[in-house]
């Protein structure tokens, strides 16, 4: 497949995320049009592409929610190129990716946090990742958590959810306080093996 077709797919479909993300939100707190949005343009001078910024704050259900999509594109500097991957053969990069924090008024429903990103330099791959913060101890919700997401990975490789689980445990450690943040979740980046199925595997993991 061409990769003007792979950005154009990974692009819209981010897109089509943030659409419906917030379009069932609305709908949960019963109401319309309740999302701030703002664009936001990466070069000043120069077209670097951008993104859109939507912001839902004191809402019934929830507190504050951030649902933000980008599409950027320009040259990596000298000193950066190489630490990014493919970076060294070609300065060139493209990405796109949607962000997503939610945090609810009820303190027993946990804070969530997710995003899934497509970067191509002289290649491309698919990174992202989701945890949550409980404010409460609940091992029962914990267990559901996990068992959802070990059974999305599952649908794609039995070794998922334990590599992608301890990445996440391992990313989200808080050395200073000697503790993960929240329950978990899981953590990827670079896969390029399959673009059909790493793309699948991306889509799942969103929805």
């Amino acid at each position: 497949m061409d990769q003007t077709i792979k950005k154009k797919l990974a692009r819209n479909w981010f897109k089509t995320l943030q659409e419906v993300i917030c379009q069932e939100i609305e709908e949960l707190e019963a109401k319309k049009n309740i999302f701030k949005i703002k664009n936001w343009e990466r070069g000043k001078n120069s077209n670097e592409g951008g993104g859109q910024f939507r912001i839902l704050e004191n809402g019934k259900i929830f507190e504050k929610v951030g649902v933000n999509f980008s599409e950027v594109y320009g040259k990596f500097s000298k000193e950066f190129r190489n630490r990014i991957p493919g970076g060294d053969k070609n300065p060139n990069f493209w990405a796109a990716g949607i962000s997503v924090v939610m945090h609810m008024k009820n303190p027993h429903v946990p804070a969530m946090h997710f995003n899934t990103r497509y970067i191509y330099t002289s290649h491309g791959w698919f990174g992202g990742g989701m945890d949550v913060t409980p404010c409460l101890k609940d091992k029962s919700l914990e267990k559901w958590f996990h068992n959802e997401l070990k059974k999305s990975c599952d649908k794609h490789n039995k070794n998922f959810y334990k590599k992608y689980k301890k990445w996440c445990d391992e990313y989200f450690y808080l050395p200073h306080r000697k503790e993960p943040r929240g329950i978990g979740g899981i953590f990827f980046d670079y896969k390029k093996e399959n673009w059909e199925k790493d793309f699948d595997f991306v889509r799942e993991s969103n929805t």
